[in-house]
């Protein structure tokens, strides 16, 4: 039999949530400590910056134009020479890590250059390779902006000069993505794990069973569970968002509408699928590491937070399109560092929503109307 909503019910039901989120201690920490240290973490600990990489150099030759290139490499923007001296000295340092490459300058640089030529040497760690490939490409890069400039004064000035622009982000400043895609971090656990956690700890206490024994409807009894989670969710976003524009200077240059509007939907299928979770395990742990490996592990790995979705495998990237963080993410960067871009919102909003009306409307099914 469906129940009749009754509205002083339903009050009742929102005060009793209420109360137990304030009463359990690890609702705090999940909803105001944890995002703050996902934020200082991303922050300041994981730095994919590649400006000021540590380098050795070996200088084997001693002309003018040796100690000039020399020079050029210890005042580049790129570069940190912390060591220099020979390639079996600085080949221990780049085994221990405390450098990331050598650059050689070989013996009859000063020569070859005088006649057109000069090559350098540039050693690396294919342990890392993308550490490597950047050491390479921009020890490459600062030799030839040297041979430019001492060319300057010749007749004949390059056929073709670039000049490098990056728009958005010039100082190419890696917690300016970082911090934004952790929102969808945060969002994920509050959403996601923190309703999975909640419904199940009903079950083991015997409480869900009182709950069952009333005429409350499934709206109603969905509802109570959702509206709680999902203003808590938008209280730690706005937190995260005014840490990331106060304490961490990232640039805000959207709409707060858009910014309410992407998190509220991407909360949608985030509370849907904890409901779906807690419906298919009664259980705080179980309920945990499913929570954990459908939606944490997903958020961070496959959504193009931390890796490019277009450097992975095919077959992986086909899997992306089910992991909602896929669809917040980009928006979520886009209205701090570019600017409200609504061609890009609203496909993402409507895929979003239809994955919380999936999540919901399974989740509802799921749960029955009786002690199982």
């Amino acid at each position: 039999m469906n129940a009749r909503f009754d509205q002083r019910r339903f009050i009742a039901m929102m005060v009793k949530e209420s109360r137990q989120i304030v009463r359990d201690p690890s609702t705090a920490l999940i909803v105001i400590v944890l995002p703050m240290v996902l934020l200082f973490l991303f922050g300041y600990a994981v730095n994919l910056d590649t400006a000021r990489t540590r380098i050795g150099l070996s200088i084997q030759d001693s002309s003018h134009a040796s100690a000039s290139l020399a020079g050029a490499y210890q005042s580049s923007r790129w570069f940190d020479v912390r060591e220099t001296g020979s390639v079996a000295m600085l080949g221990r340092e780049l085994v221990t890590g405390r450098i990331k490459g050598i650059v050689v300058i070989p013996n009859g640089f000063g020569r070859d250059d005088a006649n057109g030529g000069g090559t350098i040497q540039v050693i690396t760690d294919g342990g890392g390779p993308n550490t490597a490939s950047f050491v390479a490409a921009y020890a490459e890069g600062v030799r030839a902006n040297w041979s430019a400039a001492r060319q300057s004064g010749a007749p004949l000035p390059p056929a073709i000069q670039t000049s490098d622009r990056f728009w958005f982000n010039p100082d190419l400043a890696s917690r300016f993505f970082l911090i934004p895609g952790s929102i969808a971090v945060v969002m994920t656990m509050i959403g996601t794990l923190l309703t999975a956690l909640v419904v199940a700890r009903e079950w083991e206490r015997g409480t869900m069973e009182a709950i069952m024994a009333t005429p409350i409807g499934m709206g109603e009894f969905i509802a109570t569970k959702v509206v709680p989670y999902f203003l808590l969710g938008l209280m730690s976003m706005t937190l995260c968002a005014l840490a990331a524009v106060f304490v961490f200077g990232v640039p805000f240059r959207g709409s707060l509408l858009a910014l309410f509007l992407i998190a509220s939907a991407f909360l949608m299928p985030a509370l849907g699928q904890g409901l779906l979770i807690s419906a298919a395990s009664k259980n705080q742990f179980v309920a945990s590491q499913i929570a954990l490996l459908t939606a944490f592990l997903p958020t961070m790995l496959l959504s193009g937070f931390l890796f490019e979705i277009a450097s992975m495998p095919k077959w992986i990237q086909a899997v992306t399109y089910i992991v909602s963080a896929r669809y917040v993410i980009p928006p979520l960067q886009t209205v701090f560092i570019a600017g409200d871009e609504w061609a890009l919102y609203w496909p993402n909003i409507g895929v979003l929503l239809a994955f919380g009306a999936i999540f919901f409307t399974v989740a509802i099914r799921l749960t029955k109307r009786r002690i199982a």
